[in-house]
């Protein structure tokens, strides 16, 4: 069994597990043992459900990170009996039984609203819809300080979000018997920042750290945020 927790991380909307690839290459560098599973973005229940499931295969105690929607998915599956702690980066933490859209109205809207794009995909012999930011607008509003040909890969390469999750309720809330900690992207304009800081607030996070960067904070800044998980992992050792 490790000794040291394994670093598990979550993707967010808009982005797949290699959104988290400049974070892991610091934190392999370290020596931590890190994985990275794939989330549908089409559903908070079953997402977290899997996340979860995907926890409890792991050997030994797990440090539990999620981004952007990844990170609301984090503390719902964080109720996993190996997770010693979380991580959460520039996403929504929700309460139990609060939704995103809930959290989301209490904060004026971020910029990328506007230009939202919504689209159409067949389920189960329904019709749903889905949601991505416009391939123009995402260097700007999720990438700014990305290299420019970075960025637009990022764009084309998105994994949307099913609409119909921002509705889901929270069926739990593993921050509130977990020791956690948070980064808010304070020049986030996917995510209301304010937004972000009020839900690590209400966890009682730890730390929060406030990184000016955009939604990408993972690839703007990612030696800040692989110290902040060191940070964490050690703390849980202690």
């Amino acid at each position: 069994m490790s000794v040291n927790p394994t670093v598990v991380l979550v993707h967010g909307a808009f982005s797949d597990g290699m959104s988290w690839s400049p974070v892991v290459m610091r934190l392999l560098g370290s020596g931590a043992d890190v994985r990275v599973p794939a989330i549908s973005n089409r559903s908070l229940c079953d997402d977290a459900a899997y996340v979860r499931s995907f926890v409890e295969r792991v050997d030994g105690p797990v440090l539990l990170v999620g981004h952007s929607y990844g990170a609301t998915v984090a503390s719902v599956a964080g109720t996993a009996a190996n997770v010693r702690g979380l991580v959460l980066v520039a996403g929504y933490v929700l309460e139990e039984g609060e939704s995103a859209d809930e959290l989301h109205r209490r904060f004026p809207d971020a910029d990328a609203v506007p230009f939202l794009q919504y689209d159409t995909y067949p389920a189960e012999g329904e019709t749903h819809r889905e949601v991505s930011i416009a391939i123009d607008e995402f260097p700007f509003l999720a990438a700014l300080g990305i290299p420019s040909d970075e960025a637009a890969v990022l764009a084309v390469t998105q994994r949307p979000l099913a609409a119909a999750v921002l509705a889901e309720r929270a069926n739990a809330a593993a921050w509130k018997t977990l020791p956690t900690w948070g980064v808010v992207a304070s020049a986030d304009r996917v995510v209301n920042p304010d937004a972000v800081r009020f839900g690590l607030e209400r966890a009682n996070a730890r730390e929060i750290v406030e990184i000016p960067a955009p939604h990408l904070v993972t690839h703007t800044h990612p030696g800040d945020v692989a110290r902040l998980i060191l940070d964490a992992a050690r703390s849980t050792l202690s």
